[in-house]
């Protein structure tokens, strides 16, 4: 099919999970193989390099992004429930407006009562590109982190201190003797769907991928592209953790690296950062089928991430459900609009958040919503750097008596559980409290229930070491902060339905 400026363009949202913002060689990372994004940002879109996710998980996350509310808006803040029937949606709201929305693979933005054929025109389910069973199953009753249950990666329970660090390291081709995720068929089967796809009908792709996300695993040739010795050193953990959040010691105390060498986390890092160089080779896959078929132009491109990942930091890895370091919170988002959208092609450092993609979207695409949402449309920002947002916000957690917020079905593994360092912490109060974060481009302030807040000056402290919250002399912009907060809530705390 060829190109049609008339009609209303398509729409490709490239999510993958787990990416860091830093992980990107645009975003001045000299380790980062991302050829792919950083010429997009030479030539065809805009990359925010101050992008945030409003929950530091993947479910949440997804559930916010795709109906532009902020978790706490229907309490969107447990793994284990995604979108309710009834709820808005992007992808369905886009189908009831004359778009076929083609959605592959994950489906844990809805809630698994759902049919997912509610909310696409088709449905391309998760299968290995040869056809055979995959390795790692998604689902929300867990997980096997091993082709045929083998985990010998691992080491010994009792004593490995490989055994919670999700490091597998170098897999061969086919993800085998120990992973695969199933992104290249997802990738594969997008690329097919672009090539035959004949209809004047605009069509919406939904491509949730699987990588970065752990566990820690990659085949040639991008395990071998990074250059280990360039590769930023991670961010160590405090030497005074009472200013810290519980959960995060908690973690680092259960998962028995704290005798990692740097050595050994350069390594881990490093294959994490190849995992991001294979993404960034098959949004390359998918771009190229575009403009094969004549659909560049009028199709507008979203690539971006769920969160982030601590790789390292702290002596941490993963994420956790309710602390909102950088590296977790701010995420990668580039946005290639279709023609017709004044440009100017470079990286921006406007405060934006992932709710403003939904808004974006409906904007481009002329869809009313039908309910009031809280994204804005990031269109202006692409012309020409102006005023967006003064602060950008993440929340997650729990209150105390919250259990069935409680991933139970990874606790009951045990400590045979790949997750059980922060699952366990899960049900204790205050490890797993209720927090939010209200961020401005200088100060992020945290509030916590059950325990200290937190209060960082972001200007001398980027990476979030110094909690200065009993400091007198950041009462000033604590107050401030206070009161942005105030009013976000005051501004998001509920939605009226439209009649």
């Amino acid at each position: 099919m060829g190109s049609n400026s008339n009609r209303r363009p398509n729409v490709v949202l490239f999510v993958h999970d787990s990416w860091r913002w830093d992980v990107m060689g645009h975003m001045g990372n000299p380790a980062a193989q991302t050829p792919v994004h950083d010429h997009l940002v030479e030539t065809d879109a805009v990359s925010f390099s101050s992008a945030f996710c409003q929950n530091p998980v993947c479910v949440p996350s997804r559930c916010s992004f795709m109906t532009g509310w902020y978790t706490h808006v229907r309490g969107h803040r447990a793994m284990e429930y995604g979108l309710e029937s009834g709820e808005p949606m992007l992808l369905q709201n886009m189908m009831r407006s004359g778009y076929h929305v083609w959605w592959a693979g994950r489906t844990h933005d809805i809630h698994s009562n759902n049919d997912v054929n509610d909310y696409c025109s088709e449905y391309y389910p998760l299968r290995n590109v040869d056809g055979l069973k995959p390795n790692w199953s998604i689902s929300r009753r867990g997980r096997s982190w091993g082709i045929d249950g083998s985990e010998a990666w691992r080491g010994d329970p009792e004593t490995s201190d490989q055994y919670y660090s999700f490091y597998v390291g170098e897999i061969d081709s086919k993800g085998e003797p120990y992973y695969f995720d199933g992104d290249w068929a997802v990738v594969e089967a997008a690329i097919e769907r672009i090539k035959t796809y004949d209809s004047d009908q605009p069509f919406c792709l939904y491509l949730p991928l699987t990588y970065p996300h752990p566990p820690y695993a990659v085949e040639e040739p991008w395990y071998s592209a990074i250059d280990r010795a360039a590769i930023p050193d991670r961010l160590r953990p405090p030497s005074d953790w009472s200013l810290v959040p519980s959960h995060l010691k908690g973690i680092h105390d259960r998962n028995r690296m704290a005798g990692w060498t740097e050595d050994r986390w350069r390594e881990l890092r490093a294959v994490y950062y190849a995992m991001c160089a294979r993404v960034d080779h098959q949004l390359g896959k998918v771009v190229e089928a575009l403009q094969e078929a004549g659909l560049y132009d009028d199709t507008a491109l979203f690539s971006f991430s769920d969160h982030g990942d601590f790789t390292g930091d702290y002596n941490l890895l993963e994420k956790v459900q309710n602390t909102f370091q950088d590296c977790l919170t701010r995420v990668p988002l580039l946005v290639k609009p279709p023609r017709g959208i004044t440009l100017q092609p470079r990286v921006s450092d406007a405060l934006v958040e992932l709710i403003d993609v939904p808004a974006t979207v409906e904007d481009w695409c002329g869809i009313e919503p039908g309910h009031r949402h809280f994204g804005r449309s990031l269109s202006g920002l692409l012309a020409q750097e102006q005023p967006h947002r003064d602060a950008v916000f993440s929340e997650g957690g729990r209150l105390e008596g919250d259990d069935h917020c409680i991933q139970q079905g990874a606790i009951d593994e045990g400590p045979t559980g790949m997750y059980w360092p922060r699952v366990i912490g899960h049900q204790n109060i205050p490890e797993h409290t209720k927090a939010i974060m209200c961020r401005t481009r200088d100060y992020k302030y945290v509030r916590r229930l059950y325990e200290t807040d937190e209060l960082y000056d972001l200007r001398s402290d980027p990476h979030e070491v110094n909690n200065r919250i009993h400091d007198p002399k950041m009462s000033g912009v604590l107050a401030e902060l206070k009161d942005r907060l105030l009013s976000h809530y005051l501004e998001t705390s509920d939605v009226v339905p439209r009649i």
